[in-house]
């Protein structure tokens, strides 16, 4: 509740220790502090209030004692990820009171942004705001750039995504599609192969559980190879991956999500196809791409508004569903984009 000092309560998803393993919801707890909705004079930060939040399996990583600077989340203080906003007070001079935005916050209701550079304005309001935590924000810039900028694909390739109906797969697949080439996305159930071929048009998928043999499953959808995959899964699927490459084939490297939570990250045998195919494989960050934003938005709000591209979220409601929905990222239990609805202001 405010106060006559403009103070608010504020509920905060808080990193209560270091994840071992697989991110638990018990490595987290939901508390109630207090913010102030006021800027200290001469102050460039903004004061935002949490609209929606962006579940991403990197999050899972960053809950672990990694050591690394600026990666690592500290214990005791509220998680971060992206989010979309709506500014409750501001020092700077580009951004005022009312304004809506997407980029990095934290994980709680309302969060004092120092470094304003991690923002994007949202100018456009035809679509749905939630949107921008993914087919319009990281995961959609993740899906853009990784396809069009690093894989350069050309009309009629052959495109395999894994992990295809996440956040970033099912974008990929649509891409390809609208590039005339022939896609095949791997997921995690029957719900999600049907998905992929009938919701988003690919031309085939795979359940990878019920897979045997991933290479067999490959050969069976690729008889002449892959031309482009989209890596988002790694271990296994890499390797029988880099048996059913062609000549001259492009990996873009988006994610490993296999990997994350093991103790010992599993092998890569086939490396020697790379040498012998020529295969070029190549890792990359979305925000190696944030300065391309407005270019971006070109290409995909369009596609958006004439309807060639859809997107599917799950929406969990309340801050309080965070933990469960970020721990469910690792178990597949979430369809489409997960997002969590903090307020709908």
């Amino acid at each position: 509740m405010a106060s006559g000092s403009e103070v608010m309560s504020n509920k905060q998803v808080i990193l209560k220790h270091f994840a071992n393993g697989a991110p638990k919801e018990s490595d987290m707890v939901v508390k109630t502090s207090s913010i102030s909705l006021k800027v200290e004079p001469g102050s460039n930060a903004v004061v935002i209030k949490n609209l929606y939040l962006s579940c991403d399996p990197m999050m899972g990583n960053r809950m672990k004692n990694l050591g690394i600077p600026g990666l690592t989340y500290t214990v005791e203080s509220p998680l971060e990820g992206f989010g979309v906003a709506k500014v409750v007070a501001s020092g700077h001079p580009e951004f005022k009171k009312g304004d809506l935005v997407w980029g990095a916050v934290g994980w709680e209701e309302y969060s004092l942004i120092k470094n304003t550079q991690s923002l994007f304005k949202i100018h456009h309001t035809d679509v749905p705001l939630s949107y921008y935590t993914g087919i319009l924000g990281m995961p959609g810039i993740t899906a853009w750039a990784g396809f069009y900028e690093l894989a350069a694909p050309k009309k009629g390739e052959n495109v395999y995504i894994s992990a295809a109906s996440g956040a970033v797969g099912q974008l990929v697949g649509q891409f390809a599609k609208l590039m005339g080439c022939y896609v095949v996305g791997s997921a995690g159930s029957k719900e999600k192969v049907e998905i992929l071929k009938n919701k988003f048009g690919f031309d085939d998928a795979f359940n990878y559980k019920e897979e045997q043999d991933l290479d067999a499953a490959l050969k069976r959808c690729f008889p002449e190879g892959i031309d482009i995959y989209f890596e988002n899964v790694g271990g296994k699927m890499l390797d029988a991956v880099l048996l059913n490459m062609r000549l001259h084939g492009r990996i873009t490297a988006c994610g490993m999500i296999s990997q994350y939570n093991l103790s010992q990250p599993e092998g890569v045998h086939n490396m020697m196809n790379i040498v012998f195919k020529r295969i070029q494989m190549k890792g990359f960050f979305a925000t190696d791409y944030f300065p391309e934003y407005a270019k971006f938005l070109d290409v995909v709000l369009p596609l958006i508004r004439e309807g060639k591209v859809v997107y599917l979220e799950d929406i969990a409601e309340g801050l309080e569903t965070a933990p469960a929905a970020l721990v469910g990222l690792f178990t597949g239990r979430n369809v489409g984009k997960q997002v969590v609805a903090v307020s709908k202001e």
